[in-house]
């Protein structure tokens, strides 16, 4: 699973693809144009060659994921304007309600949300 879809152009600028569909191009200092697009749901870039990939994976182990998944939400009343909180910055009851209501969430976000909470229970926090 991608949890960050991001490249460094050679002038040293990340640019990263927040969501599906989120197109965000970079022109560099050397004059080439740097795209990524996607999101956590697929990789799409251009390729010069000269650019440094910065995506991350949940293969790396939960305590290096809960430092880079997402969970984007409008606040407790859904009358927030809308922001992305990275997992180990969430509430612990956050976690819990997205558990308990969100029934449309994959299996491996659902995955990362109880490993999340079994760390904090091994971790005392």
């Amino acid at each position: 699973m991608i949890l960050k879809n991001a490249m460094k152009t050679p002038d040293g600028t990340v640019i990263e693809s927040a969501h599906r569909h989120d197109y965000v191009t970079h022109t560099d200092k050397n004059g080439k144009t740097y795209m990524v697009d996607g999101g956590t749901e697929y990789l799409r870039r251009s390729s010069h060659r000269d650019q440094v990939d910065m995506s991350i994976y949940s293969s790396a182990g939960h305590a290096h994921n809960r430092k880079y998944f997402k969970w984007g939400t409008y606040g407790i009343k859904g009358d927030e304007p809308y922001r992305q909180v990275i997992l180990m910055n969430m509430n612990t009851n956050h976690i819990l309600a997205i558990i308990e209501t969100q029934d449309h969430i994959s299996a491996e976000v659902r995955d990362l949300f109880f490993a999340e909470i079994t760390w904090r229970e091994k971790n005392h926090g």
